[in-house]
């Protein structure tokens, strides 16, 4: 007979525009690796806007990070390449050439909700179209330098990851699923979600930031299966 594993879920608020978003969850995986045997998990993907008003033509990312910091050219510099290298560490190559641009997450946030909704609530995986897609938003925006604003874009990508691509750019042409992402944004907020990445653990325990893989395990092991035993 099966064990049945206990299930953790895994909110994570999140904006594709966000660098340590994307390494919060590279260091998230080698939790679930950890717990591999012990713990099941279920993730799912929820918006966060850095930049709501980011114009449709976007913002060199330099000008954009030394305009809202407050930091030098260098600082600018330094901070990319320090991101840069804990990234590569990870697996995971941070591209910015010379042209990389921030650029609005709205309609990614959509898509990513669409792909939430088509997974079955119980699956038995911990993590499933919305998460690959979340993946390859992640690369499109910091590898390959694409705008995930542009909605031709945003349907590749959607393709890439297997989901229907006239269905994407349909949601894209029209409203579909935009109340839906305002909601889950001001929910977030009335939760006091001010930064991402933002972990929320089994429902209840938020861990911000892109925390150390040994910092959530220590919170697993005493909050959770601790709790559990």
């Amino acid at each position: 007979m099966t064990e049945v594993l206990p299930r953790l879920s895994v909110d994570i608020v999140s904006d594709v525009m966000c660098p340590w978003c994307i390494i919060g969850w590279l260091k998230f995986e080698k939790v679930m690796a950890h717990f591999e045997g012990r713990l099941a998990f279920r993730v799912q993907w929820h918006p966060f806007e850095l930049n709501p008003d980011m114009p449709p033509e976007g913002e060199d990312a330099a000008a954009h990070v030394m305009r809202k910091y407050g930091i030098s050219a260098d600082q600018s510099r330094a901070n990319s390449g320090r991101l840069a290298d804990i990234a590569r560490e990870l697996g995971f190559a941070f591209n910015r050439g010379p042209e990389f641009r921030m650029r609005n997450s709205f309609d990614a946030h959509r898509l990513l909700t669409w792909a939430g909704a088509l997974e079955e609530p119980e699956q038995a995986a911990a993590t499933g179209v919305q998460t690959a897609l979340k993946l390859a938003l992640f690369r499109a925006h910091f590898t390959d330098n694409r705008d995930v604003s542009d909605h031709a874009v945003l349907a590749d990508v959607a393709a890439s990851v297997g989901l229907d691509r006239a269905r994407a750019a349909a949601i894209l042409a029209g409203d579909d699923y935009g109340e839906m992402v305002r909601v889950e944004e001001a929910y977030w907020a009335d939760q006091n979600v001010t930064g991402v990445p933002a972990f929320i653990l089994g429902g209840r325990m938020m861990v911000p930031g892109a925390q150390d893989p040994d910092m959530f395990i220590r919170v697993i092991e005493s909050k959770v299966l601790a709790a559990a035993a």
